[in-house]
């Protein structure tokens, strides 16, 4: 879709659909809307004439740590039959559901498990709501930036045991805080590498 043709249909998009705001970048519109909104909206992109958005090609989690709705979600749906891409961005946080779409697109499925598995973002209505990428006992999410970097447990082979344990991981306290606000030094002869631990 060239620009002209973008900026035509986010005209006529932004009298149809109720939404927060629309950009247009890199002649891909993007769409924000309110959480809420994601069931009626995706599905009328879906089923409209003039739409025809029927492939869902990805969602996509990002976190924004320092905002009140930290975590935004975007959808990139595709129409086959204009050549044309759609990003659809909602924004949420840590406790408010997000309503699945599976039963609009069923690819995502797997998805919005990633999602659930890696951000902890709870899909209502999900038909199959487990984790994919993360052992079962695992706490925690990896891609909430809100745990140790070296995990609460450890996993090993005790070889007098003969077999594999899992422990709870402890360790010391000049071990877990870095000063990093200096790792290289420029000196005359080239660089080094410095390391500050602080206790």
């Amino acid at each position: 879709m060239n620009q002209s043709l973008s900026l035509e249909y986010v005209k006529v998009l932004s009298k149809i659909i109720p939404m927060s705001g629309i950009q247009v970048f890199n002649n891909e519109i993007v769409l924000i809307i309110r959480l809420k909104q994601i069931i009626p909206i995706i599905r009328f992109l879906r089923d409209h004439l003039n739409c025809q958005f029927k492939l869902l090609v990805a969602i996509s989690g990002v976190d924004h740590l320092e905002t009140s709705s930290r975590f935004e979600i975007n959808y990139e749906i595709l129409s086959l039959k204009f050549n044309s891409r759609i990003r659809i961005k909602t924004y949420t946080n840590e406790i408010t559901c997000v309503a699945s779409i599976v039963r609009i697109h069923s690819s995502a499925n797997w998805w919005e498990r990633e999602i659930w598995d890696l951000y902890g973002l709870f899909f209502k209505n999900h038909p199959d709501l487990r984790r994919i990428l993360t052992d079962y006992g695992f706490e925690g999410y990896p891609l909430r930036k809100d745990f140790p970097l070296s995990g609460y447990t450890e996993v090993r082979y005790d070889e007098r045991q003969k077999r594999i344990v899992c422990e709870p991981l402890e360790l010391s306290q000049e071990f877990r805080v870095f000063d990093f606000l200096s790792p290289w030094i420029n000196s005359q002869s080239g660089f080094t590498l410095t390391k500050t631990l602080t206790v």
